[in-house]
């Protein structure tokens, strides 16, 4: 979790969250590491929106983000990282897959903005 990848993609979120507000959007962050990680990250950088740590890959399972990762040539299963936008009824109603730490941000808010001017 602590990685260049990680870190840059929460403190974006971090420094972001009053366009998130604004945009009536609540964030949720999801990790496959075990919540004691997750929190100590989430002091480390002073995240103040909802880490989840996903430890046994549940909600990573059910979003379909689990996969087989490769890496120096090794094989092995991680979470993918990527966002969904959920309406107030629990739906998803956008997905951005495979998303960019550094332009993380930027690519949310824009779909929020273009789900917001279609209602």
């Amino acid at each position: 979790m602590d990685t260049p990848g990680c870190t840059t993609q929460a403190c974006g979120v971090r420094d972001h969250l009053p366009n998130y507000a604004e945009a009536g959007a609540v964030v949720i962050g999801v990790s496959p590491d075990p919540y004691a990680k997750v929190k100590r990250f989430a002091d480390k950088f002073a995240l103040d929106f909802t880490l989840l740590g996903d430890e046994d890959h549940a909600v990573c399972e059910a979003y379909g983000v689990w996969a087989e990762k490769s890496m120096y040539g090794k094989r092995f299963w991680g979470a993918q990282r990527a966002t969904f936008v959920i309406d107030g009824e629990g739906t998803v109603v956008h997905v951005i897959p495979r998303v960019s730490p550094r332009t993380h941000d930027d690519e949310v808010l824009k779909v929020l903005e273009q789900l917001s001017a279609a209602a």
